[in-house]
């Protein structure tokens, strides 16, 4: 069945006007409503959430300035247009003051109609467009700007394109910072979608009350403080696609609802009394083991096996140190007008930090380097204190000093230097003892020895 382009309220007394424009519009493929005075038009406007309104200026109970004055008090983002008599155009010209987008004197012309009321729709569908690109934090999310030459992300790279194209849900996992958003925006470009909206939303970040209205939208009244209706995020990403971050941290009973969306594509407003039917695409992501959250009752599994149709994973920086080189060298590029380069000393200190921030951190520390040097040469001197000291816990790794004259403390850098293979051994090994210590050619017994000498948990 052909989509509407678009839902339209017909506010008008005279039957055989009201008839005859809503018979033109839907042969345009609008979706039609009418009303028959003013009052009944303020009660569908208080219903629903229209696109546009066309409203008679002149009616009985309740005229054209009052329905235009609910409208623009509970959705202000609807666009009205106006129906005027000849001889009432100083009227009109009031009522545009008023926020009325134009307005059509009677006996009107039928292209005239279709012309005014597609460029409304178009300006208010471009708005909407502008409105969702300047909530992107950067523009440039292709692959070409997702950076790696590992095994792991070549993987990757081979994935997005294949699965792109399709219609599948996908779920992203990987620790915070490791560019799940970044990889999301790059399934949505190469899609056949990328030329609808991809709208971001990050589930951690709302109350409960909050995270259902911004996804599905709220009439007036619904909650306190819902002082207009308000459209959701699904219908703005209408046939487009959709990116619930932090997918993990969304409340048990929103769960219920986003899978009647995956399931039938339809919701409703919170408020609502009718279902809204929506075409769009879901990329989801999470720095949970969401099989643990359904063990522990506060994910839905059903609702998981519908979000994981195809499941992407995002190693972790320091699973991949192989790419900091480029990365480092594309932050620099990125951030500095100036040609600057990295010491090697300081690149081998880069290559070896934990990075537990993954690359946002990386990227947030070349910008701080960046911006507090002005040398074109990035030495280790210029690196911060986290970088050059290794910190790991409250354990302090330093580079071996010379002897000087006063001498040197050896137990105390070989205390050190055994610290730096425990803990590089026990990150090899993601924590699990018995392998660390098989790493270091030690028995278990005497790696639980150092452990404990070191004070390490």
């Amino acid at each position: 069945m052909k989509r509407h382009k678009g839902r339209i309220l017909i506010v008008e007394d005279e039957k055989s006007m009201r008839e005859i424009l809503k018979m033109l519009l839907e042969e345009e493929n609008y979706e039609i409503v009418t009303a028959s005075n003013g009052i009944e038009g303020i009660s569908s406007i208080e219903k629903d959430i229209f696109d546009l309104v066309i409203t008679d200026m002149k009616m009985p109970k309740a005229d054209g300035f009052e329905v235009l004055k609910k409208i623009k008090e509970i959705s202000p983002e609807t666009i009205v247009i106006m129906i005027t008599a000849f001889g009432t155009t100083e009227t009109a010209i009031e009522a545009m003051k008023l926020g009325a987008y134009d307005y059509i004197h009677k006996p009107f012309n039928i292209d005239q109609i279709r012309i005014v009321v597609k460029k409304a729709l178009d300006k208010k569908r471009l708005s909407e467009e502008l409105s969702v690109l300047k909530s992107k934090v950067d523009t440039t999310y292709s692959l070409e700007n997702i950076i790696g030459q590992s095994a792991k992300m070549q993987e990757l790279f081979k994935l997005i394109p294949k699965v792109a194209m399709s219609n599948s849900n996908v779920l992203i996992s990987g620790e915070s910072g490791s560019g799940k958003e970044l990889v999301a925006h790059a399934f949505h470009n190469l899609s056949s979608r990328k030329q609808k909206n991809i709208v971001t939303i990050n589930c951690a970040a709302f109350p409960e009350g909050l995270l259902e209205s911004e996804l599905f939208g709220h009439m007036k009244g619904a909650f306190t403080g819902a002082m207009y209706n308000k459209q959701g995020l699904f219908e703005i990403a209408d046939n487009g696609s959709i990116f619930l971050d932090e997918i993990g941290e969304m409340p048990l009973n929103l769960q219920v609802k986003l899978l009647r969306v995956l399931e039938n594509g339809t919701f409703r407003r919170l408020g609502g009394t009718t279902d809204i039917k929506v075409d769009v695409r879901i990329i989801s992501a999470t720095n949970k083991d969401l099989k643990e959250e359904i063990e522990n009752g506060r994910f839905r599994e059903d609702l998981y096996y519908r979000l994981n149709v195809v499941p992407v994973h995002i190693p972790p920086l320091r699973e991949r140190r192989e790419d900091i080189p480029l990365l480092v060298d594309h932050f620099l590029r990125k951030m500095s007008s100036q040609q600057k380069t990295i010491s090697s000393d300081a690149m081998r200190l880069i290559i070896e930090h934990p990075w537990r921030g993954n690359v946002r951190e990386l990227e947030n520390v070349i910008e701080r380097i960046v911006l507090l040097t002005d040398n074109k040469v990035i030495t280790k001197s210029e690196l911060p204190p986290e970088i050059t000291e290794h910190a790991s816990g409250s354990i302090v790794i330093k580079e071996i000093p010379d002897i000087t004259e006063e001498g040197v403390d050896i137990d105390s850098i070989i205390s050190n230097i055994e610290k730096r293979y425990i803990l590089q051994a026990l990150e090899k090994a993601h924590g699990v003892k018995t392998e660390a210590a098989k790493l270091l050619h030690l028995s278990f017994r005497s790696f639980r020895h150092r452990l404990q000498k070191h004070g390490l948990k």
